[in-house]
């Protein structure tokens, strides 16, 4: 959410009806999160200008640890020097910190190509706005989860129930500190989770929802202290299930 926001941010800079906008003081403490949405703090150190140059050799892309050739345009301007300068400033302070962490197995791949390519700056702005909405239309959509086996059946359910509020075992990255509770698409994909966790007995898919509308599931070790609640369904390993419990 915070890298999406941040590229929106950048791709409107670039664009913008002033022409294209750098961030002199890139840096993380420059940015704030409002409503989800990234903003900048302090723009006194935005500017318009490009660098002039007259031969191509008069536009390499200084960091601390990579450069990069750009060409000089015919009107004697380094061509799209302020957007890869903020689009590399959000690689290596953003990116590199954030994409690699939290995405399903099946997407990562997606995320991995966007960090290289923007790594070696082979995409603009433009390619990394499409890129990072395509991976969110996967994401939203559960298209990522085609031809997996189904993990459902090996779970009961009960409608009318949910779990007691509690510390349970932790996961990452849980929404909670108390116990696991991650985003899914489905209660499939729910129950693929907890099959994939060794201490996972049971899970609810909650009424919560997070930025990008989908269910929030708590996952627990043991399905014990059932609360009647006409919206909620649990499910129940069965392998964990018993007669006294049920």
């Amino acid at each position: 959410q915070i890298c999406l926001s941040l590229v929106k941010l950048l791709f409107y800079l670039a664009h913008s009806p002033l022409g294209s906008i750098v961030l002199l003081d890139f840096q993380p403490r420059q940015f704030v999160v409002v409503d989800g949405n990234l903003k900048v703090t302090d723009m006194d150190d935005a500017s318009t200008e490009e660098l002039s140059c007259k031969e191509d050799n008069d536009c390499t892309l200084d960091f601390p640890t990579k450069s990069f050739p750009l060409k000089c345009s015919v009107v004697g301007k380094c061509e799209g020097i302020n957007e890869k300068k903020n689009l590399f400033n959000a690689y290596r302070y953003f990116f590199t910190y954030l994409l690699p962490h939290s995405a399903p197995p099946a997407l990562r791949p997606f995320l991995s190509d966007i960090l290289n390519a923007t790594g070696d700056l082979r995409y603009g702005i433009n390619e990394t706005l499409k890129a990072f909405e395509k991976v969110l239309h996967l994401y939203k959509s559960g298209l990522y989860l085609q031809k997996r086996p189904l993990h459902l059946k090996d779970y009961i359910s009960l409608k009318g129930f949910r779990t007691a509020e509690g510390e349970d075992y932790r996961c990452w990255p849980s929404y909670s500190h108390l116990g696991c509770l991650l985003s899914v698409h489905s209660a499939e994909e729910a129950a693929a989770i907890c099959n994939s966790q060794s201490q996972c007995q049971s899970f609810i898919v909650t009424q919560q929802r997070t930025w990008t509308g989908r269910p929030l599931a708590s996952f627990q070790s043991s399905p014990t202290d059932l609360i009647p609640d006409a919206n909620a369904v649990v499910y129940i390993k069965r392998s964990a299930s018993s007669g006294e419990r049920l």
